[in-house]
């Protein structure tokens, strides 16, 4: 149900988290549930909201006590029976974590009505006063109670909600009341409570889905920063280590491009209209792979991630890496046209963001194999034979990286890559550990000469390992795909290469 509810884009797509409090397997029984629940509002805050939210993509900045409070409106609780008793107890400890509430089939008990005689006027006093004492009002929460007429429980929630009603705080506008009529103490009431329910909360189904305008060359780039469907990591998609004029639009995005050449304003308009567009679908396109914990030892470390454009279901992997002197990531010209083009190819491509810096770059590529690996299986992409790519110090990184392995970089061992795919380095190092490795460079290129590249190539081939350069007259250095030029196509003879790698 909740599937089809998504994909007919009833609801946002959410990630459902169906929880337990019986962790140690013992045998349970009412009274024993009665005393846990009356106590998992500690074990929801303390450890099982920051354990989600810090494994996935979620509207939480971080898993600080902060971040999950400014998040709240992006997060629900609900429960069935017992599991409405203990959405109640929610409510009146971690409403400053959850804006959003179904309890189905259950009452509140917070004032140890159960054994004893139910008093709805005193329960909804104290559930006023929490509200109150939380500096709360009634645009703050959303309830949405459900209850049958035949279920055995009916006349206590029925108590409390209409008492609820007579109040000042609780309105049709916070509090909505659904009834079925002749409905059980079952999971087909259950079910109904949750359709119904559901496509209220968020927002109510406003920006479920943040819209994407598309951009043009006219458009500023501050603009495309500041997209609401790009989130937070908008601003990833330039030089985060530049300075970026109020003024700039696509079309000059090049000036901040320091050392690259044949940069096409449309192939940029192209890929922020494709990003923007699969976001704004609530496609994942951006990974931290980084915790929240290793970001706040390490402020730098808010800087990086991985792009994602998707290929073919349990496609290879590609991770691409720009260049830009280890000053600055210069994806929009150096990775991220590589990582399109390979993902039309139906290649899973990422595009990483870097830490600038030689040994910072390299252990950002560490940690991004490491988690690629790590989570292969949730992200649908197959590691076997992946490849590493890169321009000027990306391909550097890469190399380095291909040569001496994860673990060089403070990772784990990870296998190494099936090919290493570099343009224009001056690196001339061989350490006869190399993966196969294609090359392109230009004979113009004032900063990496295609000497010392084709040099190098001749190196790896003498230690019997499968390697080949293009050398294309004229080019200077960061020619990128190298469109309308003497390179244009040599991507697909890097695939051709890397592919012959995998037989």
């Amino acid at each position: 149900m909740l599937d089809h509810m998504m994909e007919n884009e009833d609801i946002p797509p959410v990630i459902v988290v169906c929880a337990t409090f019986d962790a140690q397997n013992q045998p349970q029984n009412f009274s024993r549930s009665v005393e846990e629940l009356s106590v998992f509002h500690r074990d929801l805050r303390e450890n099982l909201i920051p354990y989600v939210e810090s494994r996935y993509h979620t509207y939480a900045e971080d898993v600080t006590e902060e971040g999950l409070q400014a998040s709240r409106e992006h997060r629900a609780f609900g429960g069935f029976s017992l599991g409405a008793v203990t959405t109640w107890y929610q409510f009146i400890y971690n409403l400053d974590y959850i804006q959003y509430f179904v309890p189905m089939s259950g009452d509140c008990w917070i004032m140890g009505t159960y054994g004893g005689l139910y008093q709805p006027v005193e329960t909804v006093d104290y559930l006023e006063q929490v509200v109150a004492d939380g500096g709360w009002s009634g645009d703050d929460f959303y309830i949405y109670q459900g209850i049958g007429t035949d279920d055995p429980i009916w006349d206590q929630t029925d108590s409390q909600i209409q008492e609820m009603l007579t109040r000042d705080l609780f309105t049709p506008e916070n509090l909505h009341y659904a009834i079925i009529q002749g409905g059980r103490h079952d999971i087909d009431a259950c079910e109904r409570y949750l359709y119904h329910a559901l496509p209220n909360f968020f927002g109510k189904g406003e920006d479920a889905y943040p819209e994407f305008e598309p951009v043009t060359r006219d458009t500023l780039v501050q603009d495309v920063m500041d997209t609401p469907a790009f989130g937070d990591y908008g601003r990833l998609l330039f030089p985060v280590d530049r300075t970026i004029p109020n003024d700039m639009t696509l079309e000059n995005v090049g000036d901040l491009l320091i050392w690259y050449n044949y940069i096409n304003p449309d192939k940029t308009v192209e890929i922020v209209n494709i990003l923007g567009e699969r976001a704004a679908a609530e496609d994942m396109i951006f990974y931290d792979s980084y915790t929240d914990e290793e970001k706040a030892a390490d402020p730098d470390k808010e800087d990086t991630g991985l792009f994602f454009f998707r290929g073919k279901p349990s496609g290879k992997v590609a991770i691409c890496n720009a260049g830009g002197g280890f000053v600055y990531v210069g994806a929009m010209q150096d990775s991220f046209p590589h990582a399109l083009e390979l993902s039309k190819q139906g290649y899973n491509a990422f595009v990483l963001i870097y830490r600038p810096g030689a040994q910072t770059a390299c252990e950002d590529l560490a940690r991004a194999i490491a988690f690629l690996h790590e989570h292969a299986e949730e992200l649908d992409i197959d590691m076997t034979d992946y490849s590493l790519w890169g321009g000027s110090a990306g391909a550097r990184m890469a190399a380095w990286l291909g040569a001496y392995g994860t673990e060089a970089f403070g990772e784990q061992a990870y296998p190494r890559p099936a090919a290493v795919v570099t343009q224009y380095t001056g690196l001339s190092e061989v350490t006869g550990d190399e993966p196969p490795t294609y090359c392109c460079v230009g004979t113009s290129d004032g900063i990496a000469s295609y000497r010392t590249m084709e040099e190098r190539v001749r190196r790896i081939q003498a230690n019997g390992t499968d390697a080949e350069i293009e050398v294309f007259q004229g080019l200077p250095h960061g020619f990128g795909l190298g469109e309308g030029t003497v390179a244009e196509g040599w991507i697909d003879r890097a695939v051709a290469f890397w592919e012959r790698q995998m037989q």
